[in-house]
This record gives C-alpha cells, sequence and structure tokens, in this order.
C-alpha cells in the first residue's frame, strides 16, 4: 500500500531500557488555573509541546475539564525560562487557544506538536472527528489538523489521505510537520482497516493558505519503520532536534504484554533517510506520576528542543499531568553511534 522512505531498514532494538533522562518537574492542574472559564481547574493537563522564545517557554498541552466524554482543548502556559527548574513548586495560569469547533474536531482537540516554520508558529493536533463515538462508522475517526499563529490560533488545514484510500483509515495520529529540501512534509501514524499502525511520512502542498479550513490531500505516503515484534505499535512523539548534519527525533512504542509506553530516538539525514535508532529504549514510565494515572504506565513526549548541552523534552505522565526531563546530547550520540 505504501513505499517507504530511504534508510537502513535492518536496524533493530531489543526490548529492554537504559533510562538517560533526568526528571526535571511536573504541573499538576491543582497547580493549573484556566483564564476566562468558570471552570477554573482542569481534571487533567498532558501531552504538551512547547516552543522558546525570548527566554520564555511556550507551553501548548491538552486539558480536559471532564471525564464524560474526555473531550480535550489546548491550553497555553508560559514559564520563563529560568524557572524551568521550579516548575513543581510554581502555580501556574492557563489559557485555552484551540477547541472543538467543527466536525474534523467537535469530540476533542489532542496531542499538539508545535514547529516554527519560516517565521511561522504552527501547531499540528490530533482532531476527533465526528466519528469518533459512532460505531457504525468505522472510518477516519480522528485526523490530524494544522493551526498557525495569526493574530491568535486559526486552523488552516485538516489532512486526508486520497479518496480512494480513506475509507481504509480508522484513525491519523501522532502528526507533526517538518520542512526538508525536499519540501514540506507530514509525519503522522496511521491505524488501517487491516489494524495494523503504519509510521509514515507524507508530501505536503507547497503553501497552506492562513484562511479558512480545508482539505488537504497527502501524497507519496512512506514508511519510515516498522515496529519490533515486541511492541504493539510505535508513533512519532517530537519533531526533529537538529543537531549537526544529523535531525534527532523521539518516537514511542508500546509493548505487547503490558502496553506501557517507552521512549526511543532515531537520527535522521537532510533527506528523511534513517541513519540511526537507539538500540534499546531510553526512557520507560519510573516515577510515580508516570506508573500510575488517568493511563498507567504512559510516557508521551510531544516536544524537544535543544539548549546548550541538552536536549529539553516535554512529555504527558499518565494522561495526568505536564512534565519535563533532559538529555545530555553527547550521551545520546553516543548510543546513536553517530
Amino acid at each position: 500500500m505504501f513505499d517507504r522512505l530511504e534508510g537502513d531498514g535492518s536496524l533493530e532494538r531489543e526490548s529492554r531500557t537504559i533510562d538517560i533522562v533526568r526528571r526535571i518537574g511536573v504541573i499538576t492542574p491543582k497547580r493549573v488555573s484556566l483564564k476566562t472559564h468558570p471552570i477554573e481547574k482542569p481534571v487533567s493537563v498532558f501531552n504538551p509541546t512547547f516552543l522558546i522564545r525570548d527566554d520564555e517557554i511556550l507551553i501548548y498541552a491538552r486539558t480536559v475539564l471532564g471525564y464524560f466524554t474526555y473531550s480535550s482543548v489546548i491550553a497555553e502556559i508560559r514559564v520563563d525560562l529560568d524557572d524551568l527548574n521550579r516548575l513543581s513548586e510554581m502555580e501556574h495560569e492557563a489559557e485555552i487557544k484551540i477547541f472543538p469547533d467543527n466536525r474534523y474536531d467537535v469530540w476533542g482537540v489532542e496531542d499538539p506538536r508545535i514547529v516554527e516554520i519560516d517565521g511561522k508558529m504552527l501547531i499540528t493536533y490530533c482532531g476527533r472527528t465526528v466519528n469518533y463515538f459512532d460505531q457504525t462508522v468505522w472510518v477516519e475517526r480522528t485526523l490530524p489538523i494544522t493551526a498557525v499563529l495569526n493574530e491568535g490560533w486559526k486552523k488552516i488545514c485538516v489532512h486526508r489521505l486520497p479518496k480512494e484510500l480513506r475509507s481504509f483509515v480508522i484513525s491519523d495520529k501522532d502528526a507533526f510537520l517538518f520542512k526538508t529540501k525536499r519540501g514540506l512534509k507530514l509525519f503522522h501514524r496511521l491505524h488501517m482497516r487491516d489494524n495494523k499502525f503504519y509510521l509514515v511520512v507524507s508530501d505536503l502542498e507547497k503553501d497552506m493558505e492562513d484562511g479558512k479550513l480545508r482539505e488537504m490531500v497527502v501524497k507519496n505516503t512512506a514508511i519510515a519503520m516498522e515496529p519490533e515484534p515486541f511492541e504493539e505499535k510505535i508513533g512519532w512523539s517530537t519533531p526533529p532536534v537538529r543537531i549537526g548534519n544529523h535531525y534527532i527525533l523521539f518516537l514511542h512504542g508500546v509493548d505487547r504484554e503490558m502496553k506501557r509506553y517507552k521512549v526511543f530516538a532515531v537520527s535522521m539525514d537532510s533527506k528523511l533517510g534513517l541513519e540511526a535508532v537507539t538500540p534499546f529504549y531510553i526512557m520507560e514510565p519510573r516515577e510515580i506520576y508516570e506508573i500510575y494515572g488517568d493511563r498507567p504506565y504512559a510516557i508521551f513526549p510531544c516536544g524537544a528542543q535543544k539548549i546548550d548541552d541538552r536536549i529539553i523534552i516535554s512529555y504527558g505522565a499518565g494522561d495526568s499531568v505536564i512534565a519535563f526531563g533532559e538529555i545530555d546530547v553527547d550521551e545520546l550520540l553516543s548510543i546513536l553511534d553517530i
């Protein structure tokens, strides 16, 4: 059904973990107050992405107010970079920036990934479509949607496969944009009618207009890599971090036995050829807030950025709290052997 990306398809991983992530801190729902909403405290804030601008961390997190449908919004939290190591001690104010308002995301906006392309800030998130709770329509239950910051966040496109393939798509998640020398790409993870999960990269049109929300058909979808036999599925976690001539991406894998989320990393070249993969997981749930929450044993990175000799990652823990960690760049490159 799909072609494959260039690169070494023989790279293998083992079902073991050497955890190299130093935990920095967490933001819990009790320490978050929502602006302009009469329900001041969310029941959960998690799966955050972030961008550092002018010594300020802009955090965009999936935010849930109640458990009936678990419908989400995306809220913004701003933190001074100097306060990164004090996250757990602070009180935080959040403002809802992106919320459900159309047939592609009416049941929730989830799991944002933010990137900056050509001076524009873009968030791609998972939209729960009108089909999400309809048991008679098992097609396109979720789709990736991109919003641009232009006097507020404006939704500009929903990404869909070509018409002849849409009836085979159960869901499309874990998406973000990335600009390469070969054009604009959409990284995403498909769940198809054969009940398999496909980690893929697709081509996009060159320009996305800042007007009304419109459909954008992806092209040349190619498989990046396959899960290992011990994994139920793998998915993209963070947009690429550039280190020298390499692009480092973090991914998550879900093990078949316990359904635990774990993290590994890959290196890609400028043409998105797969260069290297960590031969084992580099992070797994170990703290109590990662082991126990609305979704036990879940760590779900959505943001990464290099600062000096370390990579800061943001992730959801237990589907309940926002968490941050850091990775030593040299240690990671040594494991990747690049």
